[in-house]
């Protein structure tokens, strides 16, 4: 890939924002080491990578991001022989602790998850020992102390050392609050001097006091003696002090043993670990970004859908939607100064370097991009003084070196071409290298301000304008790009606006040609249809989002009518129901009273009580 692209498009800049995520120096080195491939296939596994990252991040929470120390350099030299201090072997510990942590986010494969993807898979598969790991962390509590537990031995030896201190210590405060010895000490304090313990005596008593000078101050007035009554007691307590650092010596060479054991495993892990950090680093980034996975496109074709710049601020930059390489392979983008035309160059860019190294791109879904064998750009100023180039030659210079590299699998960009010289000149030579680069196949995309290269866009086949809005209301840009118009020059709008007399604007109406006004009137045609149109298409998604909520309402309605209706219809049938039941329990009981009168013997009372 061109390094002078990789610069002026500022990947390092994108690379960096990736190194700050990782959580190891191993997953960083791999993360600034990261360069766009130009293979397809590995393209779309770096991609898949990603992807497989991003998945495990949303279904099992935050990814990991503790510390996760270098242990290459101790790894290599304990696996050569050598031992490890406790510094390195607490980071053995810490590394391994990282691996367990890694697993355990994986989770177990025995869960309910019936998903699984790469990144899920080496973190299954690294080297854990957490007994090892556990014995490490028991011994060592930190880089300057090694635990009583360490070892039987250890505890034993550091039980005396205790004792036998305890014992000098009760020896030299007898010393210190004796009457025979009080006008010979300096101070009543007991100090150690090489590891044995001393009291503080005056010079002039040296000879007086029985003991053994170990040390003088700086003014000479004072001795550091060791009496004689404590040497024997000292001396044990230094033989146990040796004893103690042998101990010791031997715990931190078991454990070093212990890790080269595991040498093997553990180096596979770290190279594993490194790919894990950088993995996960490049789904965080995706993740804080809003970023997508982009289509890679077999035809060479690119469409960026809402794409935004993300070296920008995320809620200033106005999102950008482009597209070149089907219809048409040569996209030319006009507009004012400080309008975006730039930023929508660089972005188109940028994103064809971060998709072919693996790396979501903050658009919209169903954004395509192409694996191009090269990306060249020429955007920006880069005139040299000790070489005596203008502008123009500078860029010139970049424009032939990338001309005989162009062909159908580049992708090229050319920031204000044929700027910095004859505007006439500039634009017949701007036109000729657009059509030499069409020519050879490439996906080209231009900036410009040269009308010229707005009408051969309008005139060519396989050439597209697009331009960057502009509001001549507020005099800003609004930093759209409007694929299939090209932008106008606004000079003289902008200037009325600004105040400058009418006749000056008049006068310099008169000084262009009758072609070079009407095409200007027409881009203001055009730019007016295309107003009127986008406040038409917005009236109509405001009506048609209006009548989708009437209807809404409506059909809410009748569904609460429906429900009443078939309420009052349930309590009709239930009353009707009732007055059924009642008639019907009326009517038994006269047809019981009327077979009851057949008993009466009398007919008139028969008659009369059946009336």
């Amino acid at each position: 890939m061109d390094q002078r692209t990789l610069r002026v498009l500022e990947f390092d800049k994108i690379i960096a924002l990736l190194a700050e995520k990782t959580c190891s120096p191993m997953g960083r080195e791999r993360a600034l080491a990261l360069l766009p491939s130009a293979c397809r296939t590995e393209v779309g596994e770096n991609l898949a990578d990603t992807r497989d990252g991003v998945t495990l991040v949303l279904k099992r929470g935050g990814a990991p991001s503790f510390k996760i120390p270098d242990i290459r350099q101790s790894l290599e030299r304990v696996m050569a022989g050598g031992g490890l201090g406790t510094r390195e072997l607490l980071g053995a510990a810490g590394f391994l602790g990282a691996c367990r942590a890694y697993r355990h986010y994986a989770g177990d494969e025995a869960q309910e998850e019936a998903w699984e993807n790469r990144q899920r898979s080496r973190m299954r598969h690294l080297y854990t020992d957490p007994e090892l790991e556990d014995r490490i962390r028991r011994a060592i509590r930190s880089e300057d102390e090694i635990s009583d537990d360490a070892s039987p031995e250890l505890y034993s030896l550091r039980r005396k050392i205790r004792e036998r201190q305890e014992a000098v210590r009760d020896r030299l405060s007898d010393a210190l609050t004796s009457s025979k010895y009080s006008k010979f000490i300096q101070e009543p304090v007991v100090t150690l001097r090489d590891g044995r313990y001393v009291i503080p005596i005056r010079q002039e008593y040296r000879n007086d006091f029985p003991g053994i000078v170990h040390d003088v101050s700086a003014s000479g007035a004072t001795l550091f003696m060791e009496p004689l009554s404590v040497v024997e007691a000292n001396n044990d307590l230094k033989q146990l002090k040796i004893r103690e650092q042998m101990e010791i010596e031997r715990i931190l060479a078991v454990l070093s043993r212990d890790v080269a054991d595991r040498g093997t495993a553990i180096a596979d892990s770290i190279e594993a670990v490194a790919f894990i950090d950088f993995v996960f680093a490049k789904a965080k980034m995706a993740l804080d970004h809003a970023g997508t996975e982009p289509i890679l496109d077999q035809e060479g074709q690119i469409l960026l859908r809402k794409a935004r710049h993300p070296l920008l601020d995320r809620d200033r930059v106005v999102p950008v939607d482009a597209g070149v390489g089907r219809e048409f392979r040569t996209l030319i983008i006009t507009g004012p100064n400080t309008g975006g035309k730039t930023v929508s160059l660089k972005t188109i860019g940028l994103f064809a370097l971060m998709t072919q190294a693996g790396l979501f791109l903050p658009a919209a879904d169903g954004s395509r991009m192409a694996v191009f064998r090269d990306v060249f750009a020429d955007i920006g100023d880069e005139q040299s003084i000790e070489q005596s180039l203008s502008t123009f030659s500078s860029h010139m210079r970049n424009i032939v070196a990338l001309m005989r590299e162009a062909d159908d699998k580049t992708l090229v960009l050319l920031d204000e071409l044929g700027a910095g010289t004859d505007p006439t000149e500039g634009a017949a030579l701007a036109m000729s290298i657009l059509e030499h680069l069409s020519q050879r196949g490439s996906i080209t995309v231009a900036t410009t301000h040269y009308a010229e290269l707005k009408v051969y866009a309008e005139t060519t086949p396989g050439v597209e304008n697009a331009c960057c809005e502009f509001d001549l209301e507020t005099l800003k840009p609004t930093y759209r790009l409007i694929m299939g118009i090209p932008g106008r020059s606004n000079a003289f709008a902008i200037s009325s606006r600004l105040g400058l007399d009418e006749r000056v604007i008049l006068r310099a109406r008169e000084f262009l040609s009758s072609e070079q006004i009407r095409f200007e009137d027409l881009l203001t045609s055009i730019e007016k249809d295309r107003k009127a149109a986008r406040e038409e298409r917005l009236e109509a998604d405001r009506l048609l989002q209006e009548m989708r909520r009437q209807k809404e309402e409506d059909d809410r309605n009748r569904a609460g009518l429906e429900g009443k209706k078939q309420a009052l219809l349930r309590e009709a049938r239930e009353e009707a129901r009732k007055v059924l039941s009642d008639a019907r329990r009326e009517a038994l009981d006269i047809i019981k009273r009327m077979h009851s009168l057949e008993e009466l013997p009398d007919r008139k009372t028969k008659n009369r009580e059946a009336q």
